[in-house]
């Protein structure tokens, strides 16, 4: 069992045999091209995800004010069936 636990321990270690790395690969101006580009996506996807909240707030309004009457009458009912 012991070499078992050994075998496992070292193939969970990354392997540092002086191999480049993907960043020292790129370059800073590379890297730093990908993360601006990374939080203008962020940003984006955020303001992707207001302007559907706004439309779904937007939406909720307008089939509030659209209600017929037999659906008002409905809710009304509901509330009043505890006094």
């Amino acid at each position: 069992m012991a070499k078992k636990r050994n075998q496992q321990r070292s193939e969970n270690k990354p392997k540092d045999d002086g191999a480049l790395r993907l960043v020292d690969a790129l370059g800073e101006d590379v890297l730093s091209k990908l993360k601006e580009a990374k939080q203008e996506l962020s940003q984006a996807e955020a303001k992707e995800e207001e302007a559907r909240k706004e439309q779904e707030i937007k939406d909720k309004k307008e089939r509030e004010a659209n209600k017929s009457f037999a659906e008002l009458l409905d809710e009304y009912d509901g509330k009043t069936g505890k006094y």
